[in-house]
């Protein structure tokens, strides 16, 4: 896997809309960031999910300490379709009170119904 150094970030995220998800005690909130604002985070522990298709991915992604990779959409023969099994994937990968720096390509399939994360099983 090609991996992008940290002081790569800026660069490298350029055409990503990064939002953070703040899975707190508090609540969940959603915030849309700046890529030094994420790169704070992401040096800081909070765990990097980057949402794209493994093939994505696999072409380049932040160094990051605690990264996951868990599609939204899935490439199939007939076109991308959404990954039925992503809230339960997402579920067993984080723990309710971690914070998450939540990835995606801005054009990649619109903002996804991003309450499937915050309220099914958080």
């Amino acid at each position: 896997m090609a991996a992008v150094s940290a002081n790569l970030l800026p660069r490298c995220l350029a055409f990503f809309l990064l939002l953070v998800f703040v899975l707190c005690s508090s609540g969940a909130k959603v915030v849309t960031i700046d890529v030094h604002a994420a790169k704070n985070l992401i040096q800081t522990g909070h765990i990097y999910l980057d949402v794209r298709t493994v093939e994505e991915f696999e072409k380049g992604h932040v160094d990051a300490t605690k990264i996951i990779n868990i599609p939204y959409l899935l490439d199939t023969p007939k076109g991308r379709v959404k990954n039925l099994n992503f809230v339960k994937q997402v579920s067993s990968s984080c723990d309710k009170e971690d914070c998450l720096v939540v990835v995606t390509i801005i054009n990649f399939f619109g903002l996804p119904k991003w309450e499937e994360i915050f309220f099914c099983n958080f």
